[in-house]
């Protein structure tokens, strides 16, 4: 079969909407600006040509075509270049699986012969996860569980992996590129962001540092989870007014530089609205919280400050290994076929969610319909719902009832507004009459849903529950995270939602019910029907819907990553009770320390141990600020400790927008 029958599966997300484009075409494909400056025809072939509206972009940019069988992109002189694999290039050979930015766009590329397609893996239902597509780090529901990445057999990483301890000399062995590097961060998401940002405030230069990950923004996950679970640039989320991952001070806080925004704009009832919340919350006014969009922009220029750019690699980590010279060594692949060594002497993990959680009745419904359509994660890439549901009307069920629930009841509710011929199930698998209590406190419950402004009680932050934590036995810290007492799940107390499920529940279209599923079928129609468990008739049939939304969460275990199970199963490493990595109290995995070497965790990897919201914007800061701290009294080269004079200065540096 001739390289011409072959089509080339191509998807991207549109940077600014974040609509997801899933073309697929065959070769020679133009990619460009304008339309008409693309060429219609190339050596006598018909030419697809594809425009990419953005300004980064040039009106002729690239061009794929097929070489002696190869795949071939080249650049046509534009002004930003190509990459592939995160490497600029002039001409290179694309291959299945390799990621091609253009602009703004990242394109993942993968191979498909029409007349026989082949199906999707399978996906073994008794694993209840979505993992991340490791070229693309998108949900990607098609891939099987990640197994760990370093069997005896493998190419890459080499059997030198095999050992406890690596001999530099035997990493130059190989001939693969090695580099040497004091400070590493490993995930270069928001955990590894707000490291990297202390550590440059700390005095620690540029060309020390490198954070090595798959998306050149370190919002770039959380952004995609945020926006797929419906909060756009627009909407609020979770987060508290001085919670600035940006700004490690904390001031201004985001409220104060909305107030001043609207207040620059004249609309001064917005700008006094924002600072009242802040001085009455949460008693008298609702908890103030940021806009996600605002949030990304202060991000952005926090990272253009500090030399992101410059300290970024593309690369994703395949295994981590101790030195025989007191060092880490990390073997990872820049695409296919092309890996390279780091090594390092003060490594960081953030790694953030391997996967998503996906209930496991709701999986196997998938995996014997090869439906993703219908049934889906509310992590997943999912307008088509709300689009075809504005379309036609139809019922949709829900399943979980934390934050992510109530923002897609939101969403929902606002399609109503356009087709009143939508209905809700609220599937809960027990009732909620009270709320969770501890001490003297108790949460609020309404429609068997707990109200709490954020995902922890704000003691947890900073305060005596902090603490309390952090003295703990580790068995003591899992009863106080659990569901039973400080943990649970809750979503924020906000009178719009409140008010969506008070005229839902009043005009009928919106509906609790509790149960245990016990399987999703489909039916001659291909309406999907759920059976659940009731303790007096047995299995009975809920009503058929259109559309089913797991919103039951996101899962960090250690088991769910290559890389982590990889690295705990080799150095056999303790897991906390709520099998995440087991960090000391500044964040240290004291068993994989290295003579001088040290290797920092952060984030939800974490959880279960010294600190209970780690997964929040101030605790990557507070987890960040340990380790850091830490580092200062080891010695680290280059890195100082900030005291109230430094600190000052660099906060004033911040400011005027200065480079630390």
């Amino acid at each position: 079969m001739n390289s011409g029958s072959i089509e080339i599966q191509l998807f991207w997300q549109e940077p600014v909407t974040g609509e997801q484009r899933e073309p697929r075409l065959r070769a020679p494909i133009a990619f460009g600006r304008e339309f008409a400056r693309m060429p219609a025809e190339h050596r006598g072939q018909p030419v697809t040509r594809m425009v990419l509206n953005h300004d980064q972009v040039s009106r002729f940019h690239a061009l794929i075509e097929w070489e002696r069988d190869q795949l071939v992109a080249t650049d046509q002189g534009s002004v930003n270049g190509i990459y592939v694999n995160g490497q600029r290039q002039t001409q290179a050979i694309l291959n299945s699986g390799d990621l091609l930015q253009i602009g703004p766009y990242v394109i993942s590329l993968s191979f498909a012969v029409p007349t026989t397609p082949s199906p999707p893996p399978q996906v073994p239902s008794r694993n209840s996860t979505i993992q991340f597509n490791p070229n693309t780090n998108l949900p990607d529901p098609t891939l099987p569980p990640q197994q760990p990445v370093t069997p005896v057999s493998s190419n890459f990483p080499p059997p030198v992996f095999q050992q406890q301890q690596i001999s530099v000399q035997a990493l130059h062995a190989t001939g693969l590129p090695v580099e040497e590097i004091d400070y590493l961060a490993v995930g270069a998401g928001l955990g590894s962001f707000v490291w990297i940002d202390l550590l440059r405030i700390s005095g620690v230069p540029v060309d020390k540092i490198i954070a090595l990950g798959i998306d050149k923004e370190p919002y770039a996950r959380y952004k995609l989870l945020c926006q797929n679970s419906q909060i756009p640039l627009h909407e609020r989320l979770r987060s508290n007014s001085d919670s600035c991952p940006d700004n490690i001070w904390g001031w201004p806080s985001y409220a104060l530089r909305e107030a001043w925004h609207d207040f620059t704009k004249g609309r001064l009832n917005n700008s006094v609205r924002h600072l009242w919340q802040v001085f009455a919350e949460p008693t008298l006014i609702e908890t103030y919280t940021p806009r996600s969009g605002n949030v990304f922009d202060s991000i952005d220029r926090e990272a253009k400050r500090i030399g992101w750019d410059t300290m970024y690699r593309f690369g994703r980590v395949l295994a981590i290994r101790k030195t025989d010279d007191g060092r880490y060594c990390l073997a990872y692949s820049r695409g296919r076929g092309n890996h390279a060594f780091f090594v390092c002497r003060y490594l960081h993990l953030a790694t953030g969610y391997p996967a998503l959680q996906f209930l496991p009745h709701l999986q196997v419904y998938r995996e014997k319909y090869k439906d993703f359509k219908s049934v889906v994660n509310a992590y997943e890439e999912h307008n088509h719902v709300y689009e075809q549901l504005e379309r036609q009307g139809g019922r949709i069920l829900i399943q979980g009832r934390g934050i992510v629930a109530s923002r897609i009841l939101q969403r929902v509710y606002e399609v109503r507004q356009k087709n009143p011929n939508i209905s809700v199930l609220h599937l809960m698998r027990s009732p909620k009459p009270e709320g969770n209590k501890y001490g003297s406190s108790q949460r609020s419950v309404k429609h068997h849903i707990e109200l709490q402004p954020f995902n922890w009680p704000k003691a947890c932050w900073g305060g005596e529950l902090r603490e309390m934590l952090e003295k703990s036995t580790p068995d003591v810290r899992k009863e106080l995270i659990s569901n039973k007492v400080w943990g649970g799940t809750t979503t924020a107390d906000r009178l719009d939602w409140q008010r969506i499920t008070d005229n839902g529940i009043a005009e009928g279209w919106y509906k609790i019910q509790f149960a245990v599923v016990t399987r999703v079928e489909q039916d001659s129609r291909q309406h999907i029907i759920t059976y659940i468990q009731d303790k007096d008739f047995g299995e009975i049939q809920l009503p058929a819907v259109d559309f089913i939304i797991d919103a039951t969460g996101l899962d960090a275990k250690v088991k769910e990553s290559p890389l982590l199970k990889d690295l705990v199963e080799h150095y056999n490493l303790p897991l906390n009770p709520m099998q995440r990595l087991a960090v000391a109290n500044n964040f240290e995995l004291v068993e994989m320390r290295n003579n001088k070497a040290k290797m920092y965790a952060g984030g939800t990897i974490t959880f279960g141990g010294p600190y209970a919201a780690v997964d929040s914007f101030l605790g990557l800061q507070y987890a960040a600020l340990c380790a850091v701290d830490s580092l200062a009294v080891a010695r680290a080269p280059k890195l100082h400790r900030l005291d109230p004079v430094s600190s000052f200065r660099q906060w004033l540096k911040w400011v005027f927008n200065q480079s630390p």
